[in-house]
């Protein structure tokens, strides 16, 4: 069994930075390093978007709305992966998942709120 969870998430004014979590658990742990890892993201309204991508070797693309406000990291020790989002702004408002390709698991999700 494979499975994600995220944290992190929170209530933000624009502007302001959160770094959210993603550990994985289950016989994904034995090679985590092996395996992409996505961020996605689901506004009210709109469909599921990538959001970031992180390959087994630490190469990084990430969607244009996000480009140079968000930054995906790994750390294979952990069996983690990371989204730092910074200046963020109203429109980055959605529900964050975690995702492994290779078995199409996603996490329960963890809700990111900017507003002022």
């Amino acid at each position: 069994q494979v499975e994600v969870a995220e944290s992190g998430g929170g209530s933000v004014q624009p502007g302001g930075s959160l770094r959210l979590s993603c550990v994985a658990s289950g016989s994904i742990t034995a090679r985590y390093q092996m395996y992409q890892m996505t961020w996605h993201r689901q506004a009210p309204g709109k469909p599921r978007e990538l959001v970031a991508a992180i390959t087994s070797g630490g190469t990084t693309t990430y969607a244009d709305s996000v480009m140079g406000r968000f930054t995906i990291s790994r750390d294979n020790t952990k069996k983690a992966v990371f989204l730092q989002m910074n200046s963020l702004t109203p429109e980055d408002t959605a529900v964050y998942y975690c995702r492994v390709p290779a078995f199409n698991i996603w996490g329960q999700g963890t809700q990111v709120t900017v507003s002022s």
